[in-house]
């Protein structure tokens, strides 16, 4: 049976050319394009991807927005983390249900966003920004996808130290994130993840001799690159231009103790996806 969109759902309406539109449906809205004007009734009950059309006639795919879509047609006033690298910071800080992540600083809340939706229901994500403007324009954003209450909202200088102890993950994206690893070392649980994401090899060769200092290992850092084909059989290649360096990320562990130098990295045979001995 086809799964109806339904008024108060979130849709993602393509148009002509590929351009596309988020909107919330509501009885009586409409969406005011180039192309014509698109009823929100025309869209409530009718079955996820199937066309609609404006006034003019012009054809409208309705579509249910996926978290990849979310994040990337959020309102932004900055730059927000990539999905390409999103999804691998999920995976590497272990993010899911029940678990306490903490963030900072929020930005404009795309990491917020997936790491809210990764721990719901039972979880807690606590975001730290020190710009009021930023932090509302983030929970404007999540409160649009109705997230906003899995997070904690937090206008404080982490310099001052986290509120919580014992979190399972932390991530930090600042521009001097070795400043603040006791703070995030005394909010870490032992064994918990930590992460950041830095723009330029300088800042990462900073975080990289500060880290085994405050009782961080097993060091990786990587670059994720996402090349996009054009899609058409006639003409299958590699799209002109795609996403390489965003930013370097680096994760490491929370130890009980000091690591000694057979804990600090993990290297490259270790990350080839080869099953461990034994």
């Amino acid at each position: 049976m086809a799964v109806e969109a339904k008024a108060g759902d979130l849709a993602l309406l393509i148009g002509p050319g590929g351009k596309p539109f988020l909107v919330r449906l509501e009885p009586g809205g409409r969406l005011h394009t180039h192309r014509g004007v698109v009823a929100h009734e025309d869209c409530i009950g009718r079955p996820w991807g199937t066309a609609v059309r404006s006034h003019r006639g012009d054809v409208f795919w309705l579509l249910e927005p996926s978290m990849e879509e979310l994040i990337r047609y959020l309102p932004r006033q900055t730059q927000i983390l990539y999905p390409k690298d999103i999804g691998y910071i999920l995976l590497k800080l272990s993010v899911r249900p029940g678990r306490l992540v903490l963030e900072a600083g929020t930005g404009s809340g795309g990491l917020t966003l997936a790491l809210a939706h990764a721990v719901w229901p039972l979880g807690r994500v606590v975001t730290y920004e020190v710009r009021p403007e930023m932090q509302a324009l983030a929970r404007r954003n999540l409160e649009r996808v109705g997230l906003a209450e899995m997070v904690t909202w937090r206008i404080r200088d982490i310099a001052e130290g986290f509120e919580e102890t014992e979190a399972d993950a932390l991530f930090l994206d600042l521009p001097e994130p070795w400043a603040y690893l006791p703070q995030a070392a005394a909010a870490l649980r032992s064994g918990g993840f930590f992460g950041a994401i830095l723009p330029t090899a300088n800042q990462v060769i900073r975080l990289l001799e500060a880290l085994p200092a405050h009782g961080f290992g097993f060091i990786e850092t990587v670059e994720i690159l996402l090349r996009p084909y054009h899609t058409v059989g006639w003409r299958f290649r590699p799209a002109d231009r795609m996403v390489a360096h965003t930013g370097f990320l680096i994760f490491a562990r929370r130890l009980q103790e000091a690591p000694g130098p057979e804990a600090l990295t993990l290297e490259s045979e270790a990350l080839s996806g080869e099953p461990p001995a034994g």
